[in-house]
């Protein structure tokens, strides 16, 4: 970090809204605000905390419709929509009735995060490390990505006039490399897997003054957007929380923020803090925080990666042991299926619901099956599952089953057979 950006990065007068300060995870050493990810005292992981003010019902309501009416709840500016970003968020909640009668759930929904700027939920969290960035002095966004984040990120520094940076492994999806390309940032595929991907990150991040890795650097900010997806849930179910919520594991980080965000939520008096059920969703592929569930070991143990949901293929995940602290403190659990049964997943929410999820929401999908039928998740409570990408950007992962039905000559005889074939 350079002399200006170490000042900057510590001056008081930083403006990050109702941010504290970081505070240690493990040990609860508290440091000033600042570009810094791990506990000098312990070396455990840092996340934001608050100070928060007066929020209520009635100011959240009357902001913007995007995830900036939860800036009071995030480490951000209170004016940080003045500046140009691609305003994610506040994606709808759909009533999955259909998919829940085939799943065997009375009263289920959906949250489909497809219709963000670049189609996965990524967006929400690059736009709170990018305003954070903004405030701690880079101006170069980047990040390791598995896929989503590198459209995410290369989409909001080219909308903030910044320059992107973004490192991937060189075999993921086509669809993934060409929606990041595209925004003519810096691209850089290493021939490696995410955990390579990250090192290596991690490393430049010690070595590149200006360069804020959104997932490395400022993680605990960027970490912060994941609430996001808690709040608007609890907000579109009519200011409650659900009684038991599926979400795909990848670092973790997105399950232990919303769930986060439900206790912010009760404690600021903004819900009803009632009880609720936090389940994760990995593919047996990789699997190591279910692993670590269901043999009741508090570590998680990394695995070399080997599924299709490459979104989800992060074989030593961050957060796993609090994703399992998660599950275990609110009376959940965390299980994985098979890529098989991904697949056969995706189908069924297109063809119940009408949404095309990329892989990790055919991991939630299957993995919400496999929760109903060993009896831990409840049939009869109210079920949100989160749908975090769009099915656009892994289309190979259904190109042996997404054909047409027929192949016909141009004639009402033709369509009439193979309507009767």
């Amino acid at each position: 970090m350079s002399a200006d950006t170490a000042a900057l990065s510590t001056n008081t007068s930083l403006d990050l809204g109702s941010a504290r300060a970081l505070s240690c995870r493990e040990c609860g050493h508290e440091i000033p605000l600042a570009p810094e990810f791990a506990c000098p005292e312990c070396f455990g992981p840092l996340e934001v905390a608050y100070d928060f003010g007066d929020v209520t019902r009635e100011r959240i309501e009357a902001g913007p419709k995007s995830i900036w009416r939860y800036a009071p709840l995030l480490p951000v500016p209170a004016d940080v929509a003045r500046h140009p970003n691609t305003e994610p968020g506040l994606t709808r909640l759909v009533r999955a009735e259909r998919l829940g009668a085939e799943l065997g759930i009375k009263r289920l929904w959906v949250k489909d995060d497809t219709g963000n700027p670049t189609h996965s939920f990524k967006d929400r969290v690059v736009a709170v490390a990018l305003a954070a960035a903004r405030e701690l002095g880079f101006r170069v966004l980047a990040c390791p990505s598995t896929g989503n984040l590198a459209n995410a990120v290369a989409a909001a520094a080219a909308r903030a006039g910044w320059r992107s940076v973004v490192l991937i492994p060189k075999s993921l999806e086509r669809a993934k490399i060409q929606m990041t390309a595209v925004y003519d940032g810096t691209l850089i595929a290493v021939d490696g897997n995410y955990d390579d991907v990250n090192r290596l990150a991690t490393e430049l991040a010690a070595e590149e003054e200006d360069w804020a890795f959104v997932n490395v650097n400022v993680r605990p900010y960027y970490a912060e957007g994941s609430k996001t997806l808690g709040f608007e849930v609890a907000e579109q179910l009519g200011w409650r929380l659900p009684g038991q919520i599926v979400v795909p594991v990848a670092s973790g980080s997105q399950l232990t923020k919303v769930d986060k965000a439900f206790g912010e939520l009760g404690k600021l008096g903004l819900v009803e803090p009632t009880p609720y059920r936090m389940f994760g969703a990995q593919a047996t592929g990789c699997s190591p925080v279910s692993t670590a569930y269901a043999q009741g070991q508090d570590v998680v143990r990394p695995v070399r990666p080997d599924t299709i949901a490459r979104s989800l293929a992060i074989g030593n995940p961050a957060d796993g042991p609090y994703v399992l602290d998660s599950v275990r403190r609110t009376g959940g659990a965390v299980t994985d299926v098979s890529d098989s049964e991904v697949v056969d997943a995706i189908r069924l929410l297109a063809r119940t619901e009408g949404i095309f999820a990329e892989t990790a929401g055919g991991v939630t999908v299957a993995c919400t099956r496999k929760l109903v039928e060993s009896g831990q998740l409840d049939p009869d409570a109210d079920t949100v599952l989160l749908i975090t990408g769009d099915g656009l950007k892994t289309l190979d992962a259904v190109a042996d089953h997404a054909r047409p039905t027929a192949v016909v000559s141009a004639s009402t005889a033709a369509v009439r057979e193979a309507l009767a074939g």
